[in-house]
């Protein structure tokens, strides 16, 4: 924290006022009049105006702060800014005694006229002496002050996780929509061209023999197409076969040749199936009708785009539905591995070069659980492996029985985890990633979720090969 003499009052208030004041302060109520007059006149008394920074991120913690009047937000910079903490009237924050705090967790700033009493630690045996009952008030609000800045940080947690989910989500959900978007443009385009070609076939005057003729042109196209016995010559094959149709449609004097001949190249027709048709047409219907043919191949594909867009949009959000298993009772029978991959499509975004084995022994029984807080414990371990992968190599899920026991592994093949820190990773709070890149809430999350389902949650690691183990009883009366 700057120096107290930075915000010190232009005309330090009487003992006695500051004395009143402390007796505001909710860990201090009820305190003698001598021990706040003795907090009074040895803690230093500071004042600040809205805007003030009264202490930067990772500064020393210093002093115990009595805030008499007035609000201090804390804020963490790294990562992005995010509330850690409000201090009002009538709290006590700053470095306490009997706490481990080394330094501030993020930068403390005033949002109002702030009066405050520091009390710098050195003085803390002291005053923990000459006030016996601060002992107890202090330990109260150490242990309020670590639930609520578990709350916030688990808070915060969750909205990253539910980011990421966000993010996947709008990633895969983007290729179908663009693509159902893009074939309705299409069909609503040819639409609107037959609707415009359909006074040239009426013009046309087909004799019975000829519309037959020509119906069973096409249909004879169709088949050889959907039966796959196109000729497949490749790339060149196809850029050849389009030149060969434009160059004859160029002969018969037909319009719009570029419009014709890409359509029905593709779909597998060659000048020997054009002259075919030929000898049931004069040339201007042979155009027509041809115009007509390639007209309707696009709007085919167009509406085999958009059943197969929608039909993925659809799986995607029943997969969001089985994940979150919305629209269903806390505790269910639950499919594990229909579970895990639920999540694995929820993070399809990341697994675009990933190898993904699975290993589901067949008949597995569905267990008692919350579904959904299953789930989150499936995408923590997943999300570990993707980082540990770099979003690139070999991830393996394994789901099988083991005695009374279901037994899920998720193996990568990523660098493993050092063998010092593996007794450490599910730590609340410890992470090995970059600043603003996790809280180290994950696995805490996961071993919470775990053991609430009455299993064990376990890893092992070297480099090369990390599996972490999940094992959930069969049977069991309840969770919880």
């Amino acid at each position: 924290m700057p120096s107290p003499a930075l915000f010190a009052p232009v005309s330090p208030t009487p003992v006695e006022e500051i004395a009143a004041g402390l007796d505001h302060v909710g860990p201090l109520h009820g305190l003698p009049l001598e021990d706040r007059l003795w907090l009074a006149s040895h803690g230093v008394e500071v004042v600040a105006n809205a805007g003030d920074v009264l202490f930067e991120e990772d500064a020393p913690a210093e002093h115990m702060i009595l805030i008499l009047k007035g609000e201090i937000h804390v804020r963490r910079q790294r990562g992005g800014p995010m509330a850690l903490f409000i201090g009002r009237t009538g709290q006590m924050t700053g470095v306490l005694p009997f706490s481990r705090m080394k330094g501030y967790g993020g930068q403390g700033f005033a949002i109002s006229p702030v009066w405050a009493l520091l009390v710098p630690k050195s003085l803390f045996p002291e005053m923990l002496q000459a006030i016996p009952t601060m002992g107890q008030r202090v330990v109260s609000t150490l242990l309020d002050r670590v639930r609520e800045v578990t709350r916030i940080e688990q808070q915060a947690e969750k909205l990253t996780a539910l980011g990421k989910l966000a993010g996947n989500l709008a990633h895969e959900l983007n290729n179908p929509a663009s693509a159902a978007q893009r074939a309705a443009s299409s069909l609503v385009a040819e639409l609107r061209a037959n609707r415009q070609n359909r006074f040239k076939l009426v013009n046309l005057c087909l004799s019975e023999e000829q519309v037959h003729a020509v119906e069973a042109w096409e249909q004879q196209i169709l088949i050889r197409y959907a039966s796959c016995e196109t000729p497949t010559t490749g790339a060149n094959g196809l850029i050849a076969r389009e030149e060969a149709i434009r160059t004859w449609l160029g002969s018969l004097g037909c319009g719009e040749v570029w419009e014709v001949a890409p359509q029905l190249a593709e779909q597998g027709v060659t000048v020997t199936d054009l002259e075919e048709l030929h000898t049931h047409l004069g040339a201007s219907e042979t155009c027509v009708s041809l115009q007509f043919f390639a007209r309707y191949l696009r709007s085919s594909r167009s509406v085999e785009t958009l059943v197969n867009s929608t039909a993925r949009i659809f799986d995607l959000i029943s997969a969001v539905k089985a994940y979150a298993f919305m629209d269903r009772a806390p505790i269910l029978d639950v499919d594990v591995p229909a579970g895990l991959d639920a999540t694995v499509q929820m993070l399809q975004s990341r697994m675009g070069t990933i190898q993904i084995e699975r290993e589901y022994e067949p008949d597995l029984p569905h267990i008692s659980a919350y579904g959904s807080e299953l789930n989150q414990v499936w995408t923590a371990l997943l999300e570990n492996a993707l980082d540990a992968l770099g979003n690139q190599g070999r991830l393996r899920l394994s789901c099988r029985l083991e005695g009374e026991m279901l037994l899920v592994e998720i193996w990568d093949a990523g660098p493993g985890i050092p063998s010092e820190l593996q007794d450490r990773i599910f730590e609340p709070f410890f992470t090995t990633k970059a600043p603003g890149h996790g809280l180290g809430l994950g696995l805490d999350n996961a071993m919470r979720i775990v053991r609430k389902h009455r299993g064990h949650l376990s890893v092992r690691s070297e480099p090369g090969s990390t599996c972490f183990r999940v094992r959930l009883p069969l049977n069991q009366l309840q969770a919880y």
